[in-house]
Formats: structure tokens, sequence, C-alpha cells
């Protein structure tokens, strides 16, 4: 009887532990690319791998007025980028990257300059499948303004050549 005991306490104990970790989102490899006075955005940039199915469907931060989770594409010849207004699916167990050239954060009027060895705080919006609403936050430290642009990037591309919203 007590290993019965024993056997249902910790399959209850093993349950609350995958329940706990349904819906949270590891980040890893965050950084934001660094700006020049008088540039107004940039972009924020991440391995998300949710243990669930969930979206991100927003984020915030003090470093700009606007965050918003974004795409490149190319469509035909042209490179279009565009907000997504219903979010980045991210499946369960599976790395979703945010890299230059596609999936990213866009950080508009920003508030400041990001200087390398900054960091920029994030608020992360998460929905899990079952409409749970989570928020995580993350530090987002900053490299050179010059990180990620040898793959084409968003480097040289203005904010206002965005595709339609």
């Amino acid at each position: 009887m007590k290993h019965k005991l024993w056997m249902a306490a910790a399959l209850s104990l093993g349950m609350a532990s995958a329940f706990a970790q349904t819906g949270a989102v590891d980040v890893t490899d965050a950084w934001a690319r660094g700006t020049v006075p008088g540039q107004s955005a940039t972009g924020v940039f991440m391995t998300l791998q949710a243990h669930g199915p969930t979206t991100l469907v927003g984020v915030s931060t003090p470093a700009a007025a606007n965050a918003e989770v974004h795409e490149m594409k190319l469509e035909g010849t042209l490179m279009k980028m565009r907000a997504l207004p219903h979010g980045l699916p991210l499946p369960a167990n599976e790395p979703v990257q945010l890299k230059p050239g596609g999936y990213h954060i866009m950080l508009t009027d920003l508030r400041a300059p990001l200087k390398k060895g900054d960091s920029v705080a994030l608020t992360l919006r998460f929905e899990s499948a079952d409409h749970k609403k989570t928020e995580q936050q993350v530090q987002v430290p900053v490299r050179d303004l010059t990180a990620g642009a040898p793959g084409g990037g968003m480097a040289g591309m203005a904010h206002g050549t965005h595709g339609s919203k």
C-alpha cells in the first residue's frame, strides 16, 4: 500500500511539474542592434522555444514608444517588412529564431540611442493554446550597430519601407 501511495504522489508531482512548464518559453541568444544618434528604430533578435503551443502576441519596452513583432519576407524581388497583427506562433518544443532578415522585434521611436554594452528591458507577452496570457521579462544586451549585417539582415533597410500592415 505504501508503494502505491508513493507512486501516486510521484505521479502527481510529475504532472504538476509538467503543468507548470506548459506555456513557458525559453529565451536564448537575445540581442539588440545598436544605433547612432538620431536613429529612431532598431531590431531585437533571439531564439524562443515554447514548452507547449504558444503565440508571442506582443512586446513592450521603456526604451521605445513602440515595439512590434515583425517579419521580413521576400515577395518577388522586393523584401517587405510587416507587423504580425496576430503574433508569432511558437510550436511546442521547436526553436523559433528571431533574426536579421526574418522574424524580429521592431523598436520604433527610440527614446535614446542604444550603444554596445547597454541593456534593453523587454516584456514579452505570450498566449498559450488554452488562451492563458503570460508575460516574461528579458534583459537584452545591445551589440554593435553592424551586428548581423553580413547576411543582409536589416542593414540599410529604412523603417519607412514596411509592407502593408
